[in-house]
């Protein structure tokens, strides 16, 4: 028996004609694919959040900019959606194609418009005004679709569609960091996902509307689905090398190690310095950590001044990378030292990759040592039982909200339940001289936090000017800023250094700024308005 193909242009639904058939299960599955395709809606949300996190830095911004610009974009959708009602089968399966495309790969495009071109928000901006225009025309097209499968009161019809669209919603959203990212990565989840997105949104629907659309729009649309299938297929097979490419563009040297992690994004490039040797520097985020070249004189100023009183117990918050520990283990009578380091892919890479084992001598195999992957505010708000003589901090600088409470005056205020009243805790602080107000932020900040301090700062060539502070919880007297009797020999500081390193130019005494809270991280707002220009 011939079925006879119905015209998409007739009403939704027919007043006087009984409405089509269609075969069981079809209301479910199409609320299915409801749900697959808010699931992936949220993930392009996500992807493009964080990749500007990663990117850019200023996650506040970054989300709300994509956020409140995909919200606006999903209304005027919606509006846009209502003159194509009449083909709701064909215009929906056409939209969800033209969304797995853009946004399965806006990831990818968005990292080779900030790698090549260095228009990474204006293309931001336009690829979620794209993806929410497309998501918000959803909702009308499917409202229209189950009208047709089963003619149901409004209000019960909204509440259904839009019960499955925020249960789908809370799945993309759980899946993105817990399977997709340490899964496939940043590029490739966002292409496995408009994969899933165009199987859902177009071989679904036609599938549901088999009997009910024409062969020529059938044949259509799935060679339409194939061919975005083909493409994104084409894109995850090559996406490595984009990746690669893009990358490499972004750094002056050569990358020899690359992964991007659920955290940062880890890059290790090597070349030869002017002095004929290999000069290795490790990056986070595309911020420069070390280089071999030089990195002996940020460490030996981090971690000696410390090192003066007693040091049986160290502890170590942030450097990974192992280097800071290496200079705590040149005390022999260093009884234990307890590193704190976010990332696990960052330790396991101080301690596996050659180059950077033989940098920081094999310190994190140290049976002295041990090493804890936590959040360092989280780790302190534990039970901590163990006090610490040395308290090495060595965090990236707080451009971002996560960094930035760990500059805050609460997290001082934890620190100080692992201390003695003669502990001495070193905190690098940034550059006096390219971000002073952050710098003098971050002192008052300690001090607010009922510390004494001593400042000084030193010349590292790959960095320029750096500040370190010196500080102890015990008294009002500044701590003394000298090296132990029995330091080690090092190859940049010693005392007279230390002396001249504590005088500031007149252009870069402290000036009043505020103190740095949780609820009030003013220095953020220092540091993303002083490193703007460079």
């Amino acid at each position: 028996m011939s079925v006879t193909p119905v015209d998409e242009r007739a009403p939704a639904v027919p007043s006087r004609s009984p409405a089509p058939r269609f075969g069981r299960g079809a209301r479910f599955l199409l609320l299915f694919a409801v749900f697959l395709c808010a699931a992936c809606g949220l993930v392009y949300e996500l992807a493009l959040t964080a990749l500007g996190s990663y990117l850019i830095g200023n996650s506040v911004l970054q989300t709300s900019v994509v956020i409140s610009v995909m919200v606006f974009a999903m209304g005027v959708g919606s509006l846009a959606a209502k003159p194509l009602r009449h083909r709701a089968v064909g215009a929906f399966a056409v939209l969800e194609g033209v969304l797995a495309l853009v946004g399965g790969l806006s990831v990818l495009g968005l990292y080779l418009a900030f790698a090549w071109l260095q228009i990474y928000t204006p293309a931001m901006i336009f690829v979620a005004l794209v993806v929410g225009l497309l998501i918000g025309a959803e909702i009308p097209l499917l409202m229209t679709m189950l009208q047709r499968i089963r003619r149901q009161e409004a209000g019960s019809a909204v509440a259904d569609v839009f019960a499955v669209d925020y249960i789908g919603a809370l799945v993309g959203g759980l899946c993105f960091p817990l399977v997709l990212l340490p899964t496939f990565g940043q590029l490739r989840g966002a292409l496995v996902v408009g994969a899933v997105n165009a199987v859902a949104g177009v071989v679904v629907v036609v599938f549901i509307f088999r009997r009910h659309t024409r062969r020529r729009v059938q044949a259509g649309l799935l060679a339409g689905v194939t061919a975005v299938l083909a493409v994104l297929g084409a894109a995850y097979v090559f996406s490595e090398d984009i990746e690669v490419s893009a990358r490499q563009h972004l750094y002056a040297d050569p990358i020899v190690h690359a992964e991007t992690t659920p955290y940062q994004e880890i890059v290790v490039t090597e070349a030869t310095a002017f002095t004929g040797g290999p000069d290795m520097r490790l990056f986070l985020n595309g911020d420069l950590q070390f280089s071999s070249v030089d990195e002996y004189r940020y460490h030996e100023s981090l971690v000696h001044p410390a090192m003066s009183g007693r040091r049986g117990n160290v502890l170590i918050m942030g450097g990974g990378d192992g280097l800071a520990l290496r200079e705590v283990l040149r005390y022999r009578d260093v009884r234990h030292a307890t590193l704190v380091e976010l990332d696990p892919a960052m330790t396991r890479l101080a301690r596996e990759y050659e180059p950077l084992r033989k940098l920081n001598k094999g310190a994190l195999s140290d049976p002295r040592v041990e090493v804890v992957n936590a959040d360092a505010f989280t780790w302190l708000r534990g039970d901590r039982q163990q006090r610490y003589d040395a308290v090495i901090i060595d965090f990236p600088d707080p451009d971002t909200p996560a960094l930035a409470k760990l500059y805050s005056v609460e997290f001082y205020h934890l620190l100080r339940q692992v201390l003695t009243p003669e502990s001495r805790v070193m905190v690098q602080s940034g550059s006096p001289f390219f971000a002073p107000k952050t710098y003098w932020s971050i002192v008052t900040t300690i001090e607010s936090a009922g510390y004494a301090t001593t400042q000084f700062q030193v010349d590292v060539p790959s960095f320029g000017n750096w500040g370190f502070v010196l500080a102890s919880p015990g008294g009002t007297a500044p701590p003394p800023l000298r090296l132990a009797q029995d330091a080690p020999r090092l190859r940049y500081l010693d005392d007279a250094v230390l002396r001249a390193a504590a005088v500031f130019p007149v252009d870069r005494r402290r000036t009043k700024v505020r103190a740095s809270t949780l609820m009030e991280p003013a220095v953020l707002d220092y540091v993303l308005d002083e490193w703007r220009n460079y």
